[in-house]
């Protein structure tokens, strides 16, 4: 992967549970890492291999391997939301990390 590719700054952030100022518990969503990565949408023939497994992959984000990254974490580019339906070790060298995602639609 060229590093010009990765132009995008994208925060990975996992669900964590931690207390509030009362001391209650509360679920909140922490920063993991903060990496830069290509954002693309998923092309036609990525979308029909991806459909077999899950037809919801609409984003594949490419940056460089990191371990620990799990779908019950999610990405953050700007004001989007991408949940991360798989994480893909790129050919197992462990050099570069496909996220497979499907962005979130806010409520409201």
């Amino acid at each position: 992967m060229k590093i010009g590719k990765l132009r995008h700054r994208v925060r990975i952030q996992a669900y964590t549970t931690g207390r509030d100022s009362f001391g209650a518990e509360e679920h909140v969503w922490m920063d993991v890492a903060l990496v830069w990565a290509s954002v693309t949408p998923v092309s036609g023939k990525e979308y029909f291999a991806s459909a077999q497994t899950n037809a919801e992959v609409s984003t594949k984000i490419s940056m460089r391997y990191r371990s620990g990254i799990t779908p019950k974490m999610r990405v953050v580019f700007g004001l989007r939301i991408f949940e991360i339906i798989s994480a893909l070790n790129f050919e197992e060298r462990g050099v570069e990390l496909n996220l497979m995602c499907k962005e979130s639609v806010p409520d409201g």
